[in-house]
């Protein structure tokens, strides 16, 4: 486990919007997605594109939904699918400026693109995602590779987003990772980060003990930290007992214990937020969210049951961008959460791994709108 840092439990207190360059920072992968839509990856003979990665999506959330000025820190590959990854990258607003461009050998021996296969499911067929990312640029990023005191000092960030997804790509990125957290704190950037573990991942590399290995040392350095109930389990070790039905006020103590436990464990942690989610069928999820700080203590957002999906891929890292948008620009821990929840669940309603949806949109199911038609 990291060294922890002083202990805070004080409310977040982002830099000064006219201060900083960027609202919010992400580090990490940006993969190119090909979707077979309605069929499946193993009889396509067509795909859609999209671009797609745990951390990315959070800053195109904040920025296309949002409306805030983000940008990410990766690399590609530089040849005709890098520049596409580029193109889609820009096209969702995200600042490509701390993107790295790694020489292509021609065949990707040394150094390539990630790809990311995935069918969305339907009904009793769940959704799979097939990846095809070793070796890729992002995954070679090392730590001295980003002048880290320029962004978070000279230029200012107000807030950086990273996660388990990036740590588990190389042997380097954990420290790369690291690297960020250090200069960010240095310079009062606020961190988050979200656990996403993702089994297939790790398996080669250690597998869960690795994972824990991995996301305890960079937990000491986290403000706000973000996973559903698999992710604390697998990548930080805490517990969350099984119950038979969704969303009731059993599994909520369940996950209000477990926070606890987790913030007992790492003091640095001013914001807990997890997602609730039972899968009743590849396209019916019951959804929700649980958060907690010190000053606030537990709050919920309102629980969806039977919420009907089009394409389940982003629906947490669209909750993220949500919570962090309302943590930054409005301060409230409850309406942050209902914000993130609601983000999360409209996300889902479209194909892709990013939200199309408007702000507008999310305040209104926040503030407890439906799905009548707007004329």
């Amino acid at each position: 486990m990291a060294e922890q840092h002083p202990v805070d439990r004080a409310p977040l207190h982002p830099r000064p919007a006219a201060d900083c360059r960027y609202d919010l920072v992400s580090l990490g992968e940006v993969m190119l997605r090909l979707d077979p839509g309605e069929g499946r990856v193993r009889t396509a003979r067509s795909f859609r594109a999209w671009e797609g990665g745990g951390e990315y999506n959070v800053a195109r959330g904040l920025r296309r939904c949002f409306r805030l000025r983000t940008a990410v820190v990766t690399a590609f590959a530089d040849n005709e699918v890098g520049r596409l990854l580029e193109d889609l990258v820009l096209q969702g607003g995200v600042d490509t400026a701390y993107a790295r461009w790694l020489p292509y050998d021609g065949i990707g021996r040394t150094v390539r693109n990630g790809l990311n296969f995935t069918e969305r499911g339907f009904g009793v067929r769940g959704a799979i995602g097939t990846s095809d990312r070793a070796n890729s640029a992002a995954s070679q990023l090392r730590p001295e590779d980003v002048d880290w005191d320029h962004l978070f000092g000279t230029l200012g960030v107000r807030w950086l987003h990273t996660g388990g997804i990036y740590a588990a790509l190389s042997p380097t990125t954990p420290d790369t990772i690291e690297a960020a957290m250090t200069a960010a704190r240095r310079h009062g950037t606020i961190i988050s980060y979200d656990l996403n573990y993702r089994p297939s991942l790790w398996k080669a590399v250690g597998g869960q003990s690795r994972a824990q290995e991995v996301n305890r040392r960079l937990a000491g350095y986290v403000d706000v930290m973000i996973g559903n109930e698999e992710d604390f389990t697998a990548s930080l070790g805490f517990a969350v007992p099984d119950t038979d039905e969704s969303l009731t006020d059993l599994e909520v103590a369940n996950f209000q214990r477990m926070i606890t436990e987790v913030t007992g464990a790492y003091p640095n942690f001013k914001v807990v937020a997890t997602t609730l989610r039972t899968v009743r069928s590849a396209t019916v999820n019951d959804w929700g969210a649980v958060a907690w700080s010190a000053p606030t203590g537990f709050v919920s957002a309102t629980h969806r049951p039977g919420l009907e999906i089009l394409d389940r891929v982003g629906g947490g890292d669209s909750f993220a961008s949500g919570l962090v948008y309302g943590l930054l620009e409005l301060g409230d821990l409850a309406v942050a959460v209902e914000y993130g929840a609601a983000h999360g669940a409209l996300a889902m309603t479209t194909p892709g791994d990013t939200s199309t949806a408007s702000l507008e949109e999310v305040a209104a199911l926040a503030g407890g709108g439906g799905a009548r038609v707007q004329r």
